[in-house]
C-alpha cells in the first residue's frame, strides 16, 4: 500500500508546513539539520503521492546516555492518510539504517498530544513537559535501538 524510500530535506517542506506549522511561513518548516552530515530524511508514498514524512539527524541529548544518538524531527502525516500505517512504516525504515550505523538512542521532542502514539512505537518519555515556543507543549521522547547488525 505505501512505498518507502528516503527522499531529499526540500521534498519534507511542504507536509511540515501543512501538518505541524500551518499558521508559520514555509521557511519555519527548514531546519538547520536538514542539510548536515548523516542526516537523512524518509517518505511514504500512496500511488505516487508523499503523504508522511519525518527527518532523522545524528544529535547528541545530554540527558540521555549513549554515546550514538539519532533525534527524529518533523515527523507528519497528511490527515486523509493517518491511521493507515504510514508514519510507522517510515520510523521502522529509518531504525534499520540507525541500527546498520550502530545508533543506540533515537529521540524527538513531542507534541504532548501525539505522546500516546510515540508510545506505540516504542518511545518512552523522558523527564518533565516543556514548552517549545509558539508550538506548545512537548515532552523528550526516547527509543533505545537493538543494533542488528
Amino acid at each position: 500500500m505505501f512505498i518507502i524510500r528516503e527522499i531529499s530535506p526540500r521534498s519534507t517542506l511542504q507536509i511540515r508546513q501543512k501538518v505541524l506549522r500551518p499558521y508559520q511561513p514555509v521557511e519555519a518548516c527548514v531546519y538547520d539539520t536538514d542539510d548536515a552530515e548523516g542526516s537523512f530524511h524518509v517518505g511514504a508514498f500512496h500511488d505516487g503521492k508523499l503523504v508522511s514524512i519525518a527527518s532523522f539527524c545524528p544529535e547528541h541529548n545530554e540527558e540521555l546516555e549513549g554515546a550514538l544518538q539519532y533525534r527524529l524531527r518533523a515527523m507528519a502525516t497528511l490527515p486523509d492518510y493517518r491511521r493507515m500505517g504510514a508514519g510507522k512504516l517510515v520510523v521502522r525504515y529509518a531504525e534499520e539504517i540507525l541500527e546498520a550505523k550502530g545508533t543506540e538512542i533515537l529521540w524527538c521532542k513531542g507534541r504532548t498530544s501525539v505522546t500516546e502514539y510515540y508510545r506505540r512505537l516504542g518511545f518512552l518519555p523522558h523527564g518533565e513537559v516543556f514548552d517549545y515556543p509558539p508550538i506548545g507543549p512537548h515532552i523528550l521522547l526516547c527509543k533505545k535501538l537493538t543494533n542488528r547488525s
